[in-house]
C-alpha cells in the first residue's frame, strides 16, 4: 500500500467517523425535542433543559458538519458565473477566495479562542455545563477551514482541477 492510498484510507476513515459525530448529535437533538415535546403536552410540565440540549446539539452539527463533513462540491458558490468560466480562471477565483478566507479565520481565531476560554466563567442556565463547551466547535470549525483552505490553494496552484459545481454533471 502506497503512502498515498494509505494517507486516502485514513482521510476516508476519519470522515465516516465525523459523520458518527453528526449522527450522535443529530439523534440526540431530535431525542431532547421528543422529550420536550411529551413533557409538554403530555405530562404539562416543560423542561428547559431540553431546549438547552438541542441548541447547542444545532450549533455542534451545523458547525462540525461544515467544518468534516461537507465537500467542496456541496459548498454554495454563485453557480452561474462559476460554472461559465474556463478551469484557468476557477483556479484563480479558489486562490483569490482561498486566500481571503484564510486571512480572515486566520485575523478571528485568536479572538474567537480567547472569547470561548473566557467563557468558562459563565454556565449555562439548565444543565450549569461551562459556556465554553458549547462553544469551543467554533475554534475547531474555524481551524479546519484554515486547514480546508490552505489545501484547495496549494491544490489550485498547482493545477489541481476545480470543484464541479453544476448539479447535472456531479456523480453521486
Amino acid at each position: 500500500m502506497t503512502s498515498w492510498s494509505r494517507a486516502t484510507a485514513i482521510a476516508r476513515w476519519l470522515r465516516r467517523r465525523a459523520e458518527n459525530i453528526a449522527v450522535i448529535l443529530l439523534s440526540t437533538m431530535f431525542a431532547c425535542f421528543i422529550i420536550q415535546i411529551f413533557f409538554r403536552y403530555v405530562l404539562n410540565n416543560p423542561v428547559g433543559w431540553t431546549e438547552e440540549v438541542v441548541i447547542t446539539m444545532w450549533l455542534w452539527t451545523v458547525l462540525w458538519g461544515a467544518a468534516f463533513i461537507l465537500g467542496e462540491a456541496e459548498e454554495i458558490r454563485f453557480d452561474i458565473i462559476y460554472s461559465n468560466i474556463p478551469e484557468s480562471v476557477r483556479r484563480v477565483f479558489t486562490v483569490i477566495t482561498g486566500v481571503a478566507l484564510i486571512t480572515l479565520y486566520g485575523i478571528s481565531l485568536p479572538a474567537a479562542y480567547k472569547y470561548v476560554s473566557f467563557m468558562k466563567v459563565e454556565r449555562s442556565a439548565y444543565l450549569h455545563v461551562p459556556i465554553n463547551w458549547m462553544y469551543a466547535v467554533f475554534v475547531i470549525f474555524s481551524v479546519a477551514c484554515i486547514c480546508r483552505y490552505c489545501w484547495l490553494v496549494y491544490r489550485a496552484i498547482r493545477g489541481g482541477k476545480s470543484p464541479a459545481t453544476d448539479p447535472a454533471k456531479i456523480a453521486d
